[in-house]
């Protein structure tokens, strides 16, 4: 039986050729680059969170990983604790060790690279209790690894899990694992609400927006959604060239928040593997120019260090650590 393969938004393509790939690694040993700055890391506020089961936070781990605190659920986004991925090395510390994150009720995966679904950390967190939510067509391979509990969502499709509403959304991105399995998943990001009508006006409107490259799908996020806050990636973006289909750059990232009118950004996906050429310091000194070059307020971007916990108040006010 064919496998099914799943496409972006007007079938825009991420492939790439095998001279594409050459031409990459050959400008990629010319550069010099300069990797000094490592992201910094803040001691967790590990008794706070394991305490708080009322208010809305976000905790960020490192790369796509957040720990979020959302309708007295604790969540995990796209988990990676690994030292190394493939032959890159890891470029900080989790922000939290994951032998000491509170009790998980629920992951979720915006698709299906090791950079986003990394088994071994899955295996760590979860739990009779906890609920795995990956795109369409991966719940087969999840559940051959022994998590049960687990449910596949397609675009635009809403589900309820406790006092949250869950919502797949579209990305521009593509999957693969091994060679044979390009593009048997699908890829997105998730809003979650409030399911419970009393609570909307105290919890924020999240949207966790997974990996992309720009897309019109961004407006139609935001025509769709009234977002509060938006975890965006802003990394793995050079060269431009190749990476533009599959990753947004700074630029598209401060678009895409425009996009969705969102009122805060956090940007991720960023410092913490050598996934392309760009570096932590070009990264958040572009998003840093573009907002100004927007006139986009200065405490709209939530730059967190890794360990970092943003508490989200009522009305979407916000707290450092």
């Amino acid at each position: 039986m064919p496998k099914t393969r799943y496409h972006n938004v007007d079938n825009v393509s991420t492939d790439k050729t095998l001279k594409e790939f050459r031409q990459w690694r050959e400008e990629r040993r010319r550069k010099k680059k300069d990797y000094s700055y490592v992201v910094p890391n803040t001691p967790p506020r590990l008794s706070y969170l394991s305490e708080n089961s009322l208010e809305s936070t976000i905790t960020w781990i490192g790369h796509s990983t957040f720990f979020l605190q959302y309708e007295g659920m604790n969540i995990i986004t796209d988990p990676i604790w690994a030292r190394r991925l493939g032959f890159e090395k890891r470029l900080g510390q989790p922000g939290i060790p994951i032998s000491e994150v509170p009790p998980i009720d629920l992951i979720l995966i915006s698709h299906s690279h090791y950079d986003h679904l990394h088994i071994a950390s899955i295996r760590k967190l979860y739990r009779a209790g906890t609920t795995l939510v990956v795109p369409v067509g991966l719940k087969r391979k999840m559940l051959r690894k022994g998590f049960r509990n687990c449910m596949e969502m397609e675009w635009w499709q809403e589900i309820k899990l406790g006092k949250i509403k869950l919502t797949f959304v579209p990305t521009q991105h593509w999957t693969r694992r091994t060679p044979w399995d390009t593009n048997t998943s699908h890829w997105g990001g998730y809003i979650l609400e409030p399911a419970e009508s009393e609570n909307k006006r105290l919890s924020p409107n999240l949207y966790f927006a997974g990996d992309s490259g720009y897309f019109p799908g961004f407006k139609e996020i935001g025509n769709r959604y009234k977002i509060d806050i938006a975890l965006m990636p802003i990394g793995a973006y050079e060269p431009e060239w190749f990476m533009t289909s599959q990753h947004v750059n700074p630029e598209e990232a401060i678009q895409a928040f425009l996009d969705v009118g969102a009122e805060t950004m956090i940007p991720m996906h960023y410092g913490t593997f050598r996934l392309a050429d760009d570096t932590a310091r070009e990264a958040l000194d572009r998003m840093e120019s573009a907002r100004v070059k927007h006139g986009i307020s200065e405490n709209r971007i939530r730059t967190l260090s890794y360990g970092e916990t943003l508490v989200v108040q009522s009305e979407n006010r916000t707290s450092g650590q």
